[in-house]
């Protein structure tokens, strides 16, 4: 068999919109010669059952259910958790959840949605935000009672604090609230804090964990839960058109991506640590600290001219957004030096014109959209 197209360089060498972009090593791709494929949709693919069990014992949950990507299982998990409409879901305004799942939360769970703009400009805190806005299950029938909370771990590559979720979460528990975690990126704030997945989770009801971002896994997500609910869910992925029959081909490289990529999360963190400190180092605003593997930039407040970034990026033969740059394992050094050169360039260039133009970043356009 040919493994030359796994064997070189990846294709996202040079590719800063997101760490989705990574592609399947050699290593991935030669461990399909011990894929099942069993009938995942009658549980009795091995493959499939054997990475569920991993997530689960790793993130100290019962039970795992893989899923096809971050959207199906956030939005399974959130299904989950609500039992009988009207109910309100609070949740950050910015949250992956609410801004980029098509409205899931709306027409699969006919949930009312109150996204919440943090006071601290960072992440929710349960006085400033959760109390205010949360609404009581009293027997007052003007407003949807709040059911569900979302949090999202990282978020813009910021790390939630424990000891915020700590309180997050007993209140929760206090209210009969329910509490879900979009832990696409959780591996990356356990990885940066050294607190471990498990501790993450044990707070939470429900958690989804994606394996195609960060760690490069070809397809998927896991949402890990008690068994029960586990069970529930199964019921709304395939009322969804999850419901995947021999996905132990696809379970079999997300296992070998954990085992492999989780040790080189850290390298991307202090790529982009370096990338932003360059950028306040010559009075380049950023919109968020730098915590973990995304640098974004604030393109108004730093008088940046998007347009001319764009052009850069293809000068430089890298494939970037105006402010939001994403890190991951496989970039490559001449790549990582490009980039540094697109932002410096960019900076001396719109100062030059005088004049700027700073586009909307538009993070999920394909270029045929831009």
């Amino acid at each position: 068999m040919d493994f030359s197209n796994f064997s070189g360089p990846s294709e996202a060498h040079n590719e800063f919109r997101s760490d989705t972009f990574t592609t399947p090593t050699l290593s991935m791709v030669q461990s399909l010669t011990r894929a099942t494929v069993g009938d995942s949709v009658y549980n009795e693919d091995n493959s499939t059952l054997e990475l569920e069990q991993k997530m689960a014992n790793i993130a100290g949950k019962e039970a795992g259910l893989f899923c096809v990507s971050g959207t199906l299982a956030n939005q399974v998990g959130v299904r989950v958790n609500l039992k009988q409409p009207p109910y309100n879901v609070l949740c950050d305004f910015r949250t992956h959840i609410y801004v980029h799942e098509a409205g899931g939360l709306a027409t699969l769970s006919q949930a009312m949605v109150q996204p919440i703009v943090p006071k601290n400009g960072v992440h929710l805190t349960l006085d400033d935000d959760i109390i205010p806005n949360y609404i009581p299950d009293d027997g007052e029938i003007h407003a949807a009672p709040t059911k569900l909370i979302c949090l999202e771990n990282t978020l813009h590559g910021m790390i939630f604090p424990l000891d915020e979720i700590v309180k997050i979460a007993a209140f929760c528990k206090e209210n009969d609230v329910k509490l879900h975690l979009d832990g696409a990126r959780l591996f990356n704030a356990s990885v940066e804090t050294g607190i471990s997945m498990k501790e993450y989770c044990s707070h939470f009801d429900t958690v989804s964990i994606c394996l195609s971002k960060t760690l490069g896994a070809p397809i998927g997500s896991v949402l890990v839960s008690d068994a029960q609910l586990i069970r529930k869910a199964n019921h709304f992925r395939k009322q969804a058109g999850g419901g995947i029959r021999q996905s132990g081909i696809l379970a079999t490289m997300a296992i070998t991506a954990i085992d492999e990529n989780v040790s080189k999360l850290r390298a991307t963190h202090e790529r982009a640590k370096e990338l932003g400190k360059l950028c306040e180092s010559n009075g380049i605003v950023l919109a968020h600290p730098v915590q973990t593997n995304f640098v974004f930039i604030d393109f108004e407040k730093s008088r940046l001219d998007g347009k001319i970034f764009d052009e850069l990026s293809k000068k430089y033969n890298v494939k970037s957004y105006p402010g939001r740059i994403s890190f991951h394992y496989q970039i490559s050094d001449e790549s990582f030096e490009n980039i540094q050169k697109v932002v410096m360039d960019c900076l001396r260039l719109s100062k030059q014109q005088g004049s700027i133009a700073t586009p909307k970043s538009a993070f999920y356009q394909s270029a045929k959209a831009q």
